[in-house]
């Protein structure tokens, strides 16, 4: 299954942008489907994830009521809206898809950077 992250960029505080990660192969609509970031000199973490078929979600505590996620099992793509943007949002953003959910995140993206500015 190969990933393609699009949607990064530059902003102010206070903006939004909207990351999208489109699938090809086979295994998307069975999947759980997540959004990770890495910024500078910090560990990778999971901003949020969402089941095969959008019944639960999952967000960390820094980006709730800010950032949602969704999927569109037709076009093989999820989706990260990001509103109200931070600076500390700033890193670059991956996409992960776990095919077997339970069993670990077997594909990645190659990374779609974020930068917001104060």
């Amino acid at each position: 299954e190969q990933l393609v992250e699009s949607g990064g960029g530059s902003v102010q505080a206070g903006e939004s942008l909207r990351l999208s990660c489109a699938a090809s192969g086979r295994t998307f609509s069975g999947a759980t489907m997540a959004w990770f970031r890495q910024a500078p000199g910090k560990e990778r973490e999971e901003v949020a994830h969402i089941t095969w078929n959008g019944g639960s979600t999952f967000y960390t505590d820094s980006v709730k009521g800010r950032f949602t996620i969704s999927r569109d099992n037709a076009k093989k793509t999820v989706y990260l809206q990001m509103n109200s943007l931070k600076p500390e949002d700033t890193a670059v953003y991956y996409c992960a898809l776990d095919s077997r959910p339970g069993g670990g995140y077997d594909a990645w993206g190659q990374g779609t950077r974020v930068t917001v500015s104060s």
